[in-house]
């Protein structure tokens, strides 16, 4: 439960920041940047917030090369679906939602892998701690 509400919110972000519809940070904050520019400013460092603690979590857990893991075996579930039938990947709009997805499940991994790596091999992770 607690890594799917993790992904949920992994989800807003990326697509609240953008998707392929009209209904993203940067389509709007582009339409409105001359006449609404405090509320572009604030939402976009909303946004940036969301951003630095997923992105510090997931680097810290996982880092560069568990975040390449994580892709890697979502976009090899994409080729197997794709492989099978069970996939298009001939439009773009549905490509943009597959490159969420997979961008979501790197950051919900980030961020739920302390509780991910106690759970499968009892050990608990422990944080720096500054003197």
């Amino acid at each position: 439960m607690s890594f799917l509400l993790r992904w949920i919110f992994a989800a807003l972000l990326l697509c609240a920041t953008y998707n392929p519809t009209q209904w993203n940070y940067i389509s709007w904050s582009m339409a409105h940047f001359s006449d609404k520019l405090p509320y572009v400013a604030l939402f976009g460092l909303v946004l940036f917030i969301g951003y630095i603690i997923y992105l510090r979590a997931t680097l810290r857990s996982i880092g560069v090369f568990g975040m390449l893991l994580v892709m890697a075996l979502v976009a090899a579930l994409i080729w197997v679906l794709y492989d099978l039938g069970w996939l298009s990947l001939e439009n773009g709009a549905a490509n943009t939602w597959l490159g969420l997805f997979a961008l979501s499940i790197v950051l919900a991994t980030g961020l739920s892998w302390s509780i991910i790596r106690r759970r499968l091999s009892g050990q608990a992770d422990v944080d720096d701690l500054d003197d």
